[in-house]
């Protein structure tokens, strides 16, 4: 295999400029003014269902813990508010102080700085209902709960939400960003089923956001924490019985590729059963490549011939169920085993995958997992295909911060690196980006037109430019922001800024 040369594109940094932005993200590790003051105003302001902690008391360490290594550091005091009034309080007194915070829910953005600080660690933690209305048929979820805790809470009931793939992610993120769920391809992304949001906005006042707030309501689907902190989503629900699913692992990446490939085009060509949906991975751990992939079917039984290429491919072991959404989601891979490491993702939105670009993601994932390996024992790599049902963005026409185009799909391909050490950090983050830059060039050099297509934020790296998320929608998103925020508090925290 040829490996296709990188090339500079105006939507990504320079790889001179990583650097930069690593360290500038990176300055909340170092030494930071005291923020002792504004801790105590707090905890002399809020009511007795919310609490400050110091270090080194283990709440605070639970409060301020990420999923990355990479994305954790030592705030000055964490708060657990407990009700939408505290975090009234709370905001009002960080932007009359103009403390630094940060919002944390499940804790798995790999950015670092994007929900934590060493200013004021505000943990959602307590903001933990899960509320079956089946009358509405509406889930009232907190935004402290990763999904696992979702699902648990719903086991049973025969009733589901549109939520993550896989265990450990948060809530919060995952839902303000967009959301790409198993059951997509039936109802769309996660911010087409959320039926209202209860937002404590910058000046502190407390609003329910529905559709019949047509600028917040726009801006809250898909645009993060520019705009306040959510306390509570409600979420459609949809009936839920039994389903199938599981995964294969594909050893000896480097031999088996083709068989892979073709069994994913298939996949994606054949495939319109809208209960169906795959999810494979091309990886190296270490240095030891292998492809994994996950299947799923809304339906109790395994559906005919739909995923038999997968199924029968090397007479590799195959782990599978037919059993409740719950079970099914415990039995694929976690994140769980690179807990701990430095991570960062990245993105490429495709319109679809073709052969000679699947190759591509096959030559990134041994070009660069050999060179991880060989910078650190601990590396990882994965390159995740999406190949979602073409109508995906048709389930809702109403206008959202993102996608900013629904007339076409977006397949948002994922790319993750994990590391050990952190001296290495700009050095992944630069390699990340040359290889995003190199699988934009393939599909561009293969004719799809996805030169200004839109990035999905829950995967952008950082660095990634706010135009590149949000497109044609940024200058009416700003308009927003502006709106309810011109003391421009939501700025004192990290994330993406409009």
């Amino acid at each position: 295999m040829v490996r296709v040369t990188p090339f500079a594109s105006a939507a990504l940094l320079s790889l001179a400029a990583i650097e930069v932005v690593i360290a500038k993200s990176q300055e909340h590790f170092r030494d930071s003014p005291d923020f002792q003051d504004t801790c105590a105003q707090i905890a002399t302001s809020i009511s007795n269902d919310s609490f400050v902690y110091y270090s080194p008391s283990s709440q605070y360490q639970l409060d301020n813990a990420h999923w990355a290594e990479s994305s954790t550091a030592q705030s000055a005091c964490s708060v657990e508010p407990g009700t939408a009034q505290d975090v009234s309080v709370i905001l009002r007194i960080i932007g009359e102080t103009r403390t630094p915070f940060a919002v944390k829910g499940g804790g798995h953005a790999t950015n670092p700085g994007f929900s934590s600080t060493t200013g004021i660690q505000i943990s959602m933690t307590r903001f933990n209902q899960v509320i079956v209305d089946k009358t509405a048929s509406t889930v009232e979820v907190g935004t402290g709960l990763i999904w696992d805790d979702v699902y648990q809470a719903l086991d049973g009931t025969g009733l589901n939400v549109v939520g993550g793939r896989v265990s450990g992610v948060g809530v919060a993120g995952f839902t303000l960003g967009g959301g790409y769920s198993w059951l997509s391809n039936q109802y769309g992304l996660t911010i087409d089923n959320t039926e209202s949001y209860e937002l404590v906005l910058p000046n502190g006042t407390i609003q329910t956001v529905t559709s019949q707030n047509e600028d917040l309501w726009f801006a809250l689907r898909g645009g993060f924490n520019n705009f306040g902190i959510v306390t509570k989503f409600v979420l459609q629900a949809h009936p839920q019985g039994d389903v199938w699913g599981g995964f294969v692992i594909i050893p000896d990446l480097f031999f088996n590729f083709n068989k892979v490939n073709a069994a994913i085009l298939k996949f994606q060509q054949e495939v319109t059963d809208p209960k169906a949906a795959l999810l494979p991975t091309y990886n190296t751990v270490g240095d030891i490549p292998s492809a994994e992939v996950l299947m799923f079917y809304d339906g109790p039984q395994k559906p005919a011939g739909i995923f038999d290429d997968f199924l029968t491919m090397l007479e590799v072991p195959v782990i599978e169920t037919s059993a409740s959404f719950l079970e099914f989601l415990k039995i694929l891979p976690s994140s769980d085993p690179f807990a701990g490491k430095r991570a960062y993702f990245s993105s490429v939105s495709v319109l679809e995958y073709s052969a000679s670009l699947l190759e591509v993601l096959v030559n990134e994932t041994l070009f660069w997992g050999d060179k991880l390996a060989k910078l650190d024992i601990g590396g990882a790599v994965s390159y995740d295909t999406e190949p979602f049902d073409a109508g995906l963005f048709s389930h809702s026409n109403i206008p959202s911060a993102y996608p900013p185009d629904r007339s076409r799909v977006l397949f948002p391909t994922n790319i993750y690196f994990a590391w050990t050490t952190p001296s290495d950090d700009a050095d992944v983050a630069a390699a990340l980006w040359q290889s995003t830059n190199t699988i934009r060039a393939a599909a561009v050099a293969e004719g799809q037109n996805i030169t200004d297509v839109v990035v999905y934020g829950n995967y952008a790296l950082i660095g990634t430019p706010v135009e590149s998320l949000y497109g044609a929608n940024l200058p009416r998103l700003r308009s927003i922001r502006s709106a309810v925020d011109p003391s421009n508090v939501m700025a004192l925290a990290g994330g993406f800024k409009i």
